[in-house]
């Protein structure tokens, strides 16, 4: 049983479709072990996206990241990370398949509904990074 993190980004919260893609993951088979609202900070941001905080592009995302409230949730299946990543599709929504969460309501490359782990260790980091361990019921 893997765990990931899922982050429902802003723009999933203002255009309100979160129980909609929620319900694709209880679909699924997916359980829900921490769930939480919360803002962004910038420090969080840089944390989160250490990997990537060099890019000219950075300074967008953590932009677009910290703009509104967002909802982390730890979800846990069976190959969940795979699967997770299958049913969000390509991360640049224009380019993910039919049928996918992203292609179905996500814009561009960042404004793309969701943020998922995208391996078994990051996905245990970023449930940490997110959630006390007293949080997490797995």
């Amino acid at each position: 049983m893997e765990k990931t993190l899922i982050i429902f980004k802003p723009d999933c919260m203002q255009k309100k479709h979160v129980g909609t893609v929620l319900a694709r993951f209880e679909s699924a088979g997916f359980e829900i072990i921490a769930c939480k609202m919360l803002q962004l900070t910038p420090a969080l941001l840089r944390q989160h996206y250490s990997h990537i905080a060099d890019k000219p592009f950075y300074p967008g995302l953590e932009q677009f990241m910290g703009s509104a409230p967002v909802i982390a949730m730890a979800l846990r299946g069976d190959n969940a990370i795979a699967r997770v990543r299958e049913m969000l599709g390509a991360t640049d929504s224009r380019k993910a398949a039919p049928g996918t969460i992203r292609a179905t309501f996500g814009v561009d490359n960042q404004v793309n509904i969701l943020h998922a782990s995208d391996s078994v260790e990051n996905g245990l980091a970023e449930i940490a990074r997110f959630f006390k361990s007293e949080e997490v019921f797995a």
